[in-house]
């Protein structure tokens, strides 16, 4: 009998197509290494061990047609080989999906869910849906949600589909919007918050974003109130008009009324009396989202807060 040894990791070069153009070389190399920790990747990255045209590059480099890549010897999992997910996650994620065509899959993702494994997860929303549709082999995330953060996420299935969106997001063609339940009375006159963000690490190693007017860069977010419970809180609408790492949740603390349910950012006092009333959960819900369409058409879609949000906010409205 005769035992075949697993093959041995190899130095790899890869020459970058057109439709790969203008993708960065970090979200290049967590396509192609499905299964190699993201922790790796960028682990590579930084050593210098990734090299296009022979040169060292950043994680954000972005490629270009003809470029050769070369990616160091790492072991990438065999197909037959992925992290076998429990029926009933993948039931809930499939309930979940709000739209789907040949090329894009719309989700209202559940809070608690990442989008994607990574920082001690084996598993996120992308692993589970490439077990839900194997047949599709470009199944890519178009952007990304805060694991506590629910609601609309874009998931594409071509390629093509994927940087279209990628465009869109780019400029000022897809419209997302956000409800959060947040601490106090949120004053009208507060519309809009214009607050350059950036990145810091806390002692424990824990990444926070701060406002920063010097070294960060530009944020705005626009707001509305939807609903007010007296002085205890408010349930507004903001729409981020940047794209930052945790941009709203942050905007919403600089103005003075933090997010219920954020442990990052917000106040344990109003969090707990909020958890009182049933309300677990970090109250920052992705509820509507308008994207132009290869075709010129145009997709609007809502996704409804769950059930605990919902009985929640009936609490509150109800006579003390």
């Amino acid at each position: 009998m005769t035992t075949t040894a697993p093959s041995t990791p190899a130095v790899q070069l890869l020459e970058v197509s057109p439709e790969y153009a203008g993708q960065r070389i970090d979200n290049f190399l967590l396509a192609r290494l499905k299964g190699v920790p993201k922790t790796l990747i960028y682990r590579i990255l930084r050593k210098g061990e990734v090299r296009v045209n022979k040169g060292r590059i950043k994680p954000e480099y972005k490629l270009q047609a003809g470029d050769i890549v070369r990616v160091p010897p790492v072991r990438v999992p065999e197909r037959d080989e992925p992290v076998p997910l429990a029926q009933g996650l993948l039931q809930r994620l499939e309930a979940s999906i709000v739209f789907e065509d040949k090329a894009l899959i719309v989700i209202n993702k559940p809070c608690g869910i990442a989008v994607h494994g990574g920082s001690g997860l084996t598993y996120g929303v992308i692993e589970a849906f490439r077990q839900l549709r194997p047949d599709c082999k470009e199944l890519e995330l178009v952007h990304r949600l805060d694991r506590d953060t629910s609601g609309l996420l874009m998931i594409a299935k071509k390629r093509s589909m994927l940087r279209h969106l990628h465009t869109a997001l780019r400029g000022d063609g897809v419209d997302k919007r956000y409800m959060a339940l947040v601490r106090g009375n949120w004053a009208a006159s507060i519309k809009q918050v214009r607050a350059s963000l950036g990145k810091s690490n806390l002692r424990s190693g824990e990444r926070m974003v701060e406002v920063d007017e010097e070294e960060g860069k530009e944020s705005v977010t626009v707001f509305k109130v939807l609903r007010r419970f007296g002085d205890f809180a408010t349930l507004i609408e903001a729409k981020p008009i940047t794209g930052r790492t945790h941009q709203i949740r942050v905007h919403t603390l600089h103005a003075g009324h933090c997010i219920a349910g954020d442990t990052k950012y917000g106040d344990e006092g109003f969090s707990k009396e909020i958890r009182d009333l049933g309300g677990k959960r970090l109250f920052l819900h992705a509820y509507m989202l308008t994207v132009p369409l290869p075709d010129g058409g145009e997709l609007k879609l809502q996704a409804p807060v769950d059930e605990m949000w919902a009985k929640t906010v009936e609490r509150l409205s109800a006579p003390i």
